[in-house]
Formats: structure tokens, sequence, C-alpha cells
């Protein structure tokens, strides 16, 4: 089994730039999903969208090519792709010659389909797997004049004048209006901050919540957002404890959490959880990535 430890997070890195799919870390979710009460079937869907910013290759005249690409990877994997083996796997392209934008767009959803779907050790033997690609897109330069900027809509928790003393997660901060009829409405936040669960350095974030339920006292949630701050997570681990934190202490009928954290290696990491079916947010970056 791969253990974050184990990938090149926080090492010296040799920067290969020839084409090797080896390079990719697939880590399990199964033991952070463990440590937040999901032992079988999460009891939420959704998907962690990826935006690649430094993608290059060479034609086959040997003429570089750049461009844009957006991943999109199902919530139900077995893995999650450590994002330094993503930066030294894309880097491997840029020196390696490919026909066209198509043939990249090939090799990029068959080497990322088969990490985050690859056995890690923990399936029962003989376990049968249900795989499917991951979703790819690549935008080339004639198209980049079309990708949008825009916040995260929402009413902004960060308005509320709170005082803030707890900086690693903190679920009983979360309280609801029992008293009071049932509520519909989206809050969003600039203020989550975490850290890389290995490296500790900083990974900054805005987040928007989406429910339909007890009303949640906002000050509070602020607060449980700015909880983060010294806690040493993976962007998707953090997604899925805000989740099960909000889902379990809350209670709502519906719930959809929603972060988009700023890039890191020329990558950003986008997770997305909903309790119920709908289609995923688009993947539009806010100002500040």
């Amino acid at each position: 089994m791969n253990h974050p430890e184990n990938s090149q997070l926080g090492k010296s890195s040799y920067y290969i730039d020839q084409y090797d799919a080896s390079l990719l870390f697939p880590i399990p979710r199964s033991g952070k999903r463990a440590e937040i009460g999901i032992a079988g079937a999460a009891p939420f869907m959704g998907a962690d969208m990826w935006t690649a910013f430094e993608l290059s290759w060479l034609n086959l005249r040997g003429k570089p090519q750049v461009a844009l690409a957006h991943f999109t990877v199902p919530c139900d994997t077995p893995n999650i792709i450590e994002s330094k083996s993503f930066k030294l796997y894309l880097n491997s392209f840029n020196n390696t010659r490919f026909a066209d934008a198509e043939a990249v767009k090939a090799v990029l959803r068959a080497d990322l389909s088969e990490g985050v779907w690859r056995r890690t050790g923990t399936e029962a033997s003989g376990a049968q797997m249900v795989t499917s690609s991951i979703g790819v897109s690549i935008l080339l330069p004639e198209l980049f004049d079309r990708e949008p900027v825009h916040e995260l809509d929402g009413l902004s928790l960060d308005r509320l004048d709170v005082e803030c003393t707890r900086f690693t997660p903190a679920p009983d901060l979360l309280t609801v209006a029992l008293n009071e009829p049932p509520v519909s409405e989206v809050l969003v936040s600039n203020l989550l901050k975490s850290n890389c669960l290995v490296t500790g350095q900083p990974d900054w974030g805005s987040v928007q919540i989406s429910y339909t339920g007890p009303a949640i006292e906002q000050e509070g949630l602020l607060q449980y957002l700015v909880s983060f701050r010294n806690h040493n997570e993976f962007h998707e681990q953090c997604v899925e404890r805000i989740f099960m934190d909000i889902w379990t202490r809350c209670k709502p009928a519906r719930l959809s959490v929603y972060a988009r954290y700023t890039r890191r290696g020329g990558l950003d990491i986008n997770p997305f959880r909903t309790s119920y079916a709908q289609a995923l947010p688009r993947n539009i970056r806010t100002a500040r990535q």
C-alpha cells in the first residue's frame, strides 16, 4: 500500500522530461475516511476537479506545444493521486513527442484512470472493482480567452466579526437552531487554510457550503472552518472531513461542500462532495487561483 510519507513530497526530485507513467503515486482514500467514520459506502458522491496550468509537450517536428488541462476524478475511486507526483508526471511530457493534443489526452486519461483505480492490496482477493476512466479536457491557447474567473456564489461568512481561538478541527463549534423552521442557503468563506499532510506547507482555499435543514449557526460555522488553519491533511480529505462533521452534527436533509484551493506546482485541486445526485460545478477558477 502506498503511504504519503513514501511519496516525493518534501524530497529533492530529479525532473524527468521524457514520458514516464510510473511517476504517478496513488494513495488509498480508505485510511483517512476511516478516521472520519466512513467504514463502508460514503454518504456522499462527487469528484475532485483538477486544473493543470503547466502542460507542455513536443509535436512530431519537435516544436513545443502548451495547453491547460482539466481533470475530473470521481470520489468513488479507491485512490487519489498525490499532487507532487502528478506534477512530476506532467513534466515528463515536456520533451516527449506526440502527434497532437488528442494523443496527449488519450495517454493522460489511460494513465490517470489506471492510477486512481489501481489495486492497493486492501481489496479482498478475487473482488471485482468497477472502473471507469476519469474526465480529461485539454484547452489549447486559442481557447485561453474563454477561461472565466468567478468567485464562489453565496452569502459570505467572512462578514462576521468573530473571535477565533481554535486552529485544529473543532466540530463541537457546529450548532443548529432546532426551534426555527428549516432553511435552504449557500454560505461561502475565503478563510479556509490547511497544511500539506507531509510537508506542513500551507494550502489556501475558499469553500462553499450548500444545505437544506436546520439553520446552522453561522458564527460557529465560520469558527469551525478557521479551525482547520493548523490541520495537516490533503485537500480531498479536508473537504470530506468538513462534509462529515456538518452531516453528523447538523443533520441537514441535503448537503454539498465545494472547495477551491489555490494552485501549487501548476496544479489546483477542487473537491466537491454532495449528499444527493446533481451536476458537478463548472471548473471555474477564482481570482486567487
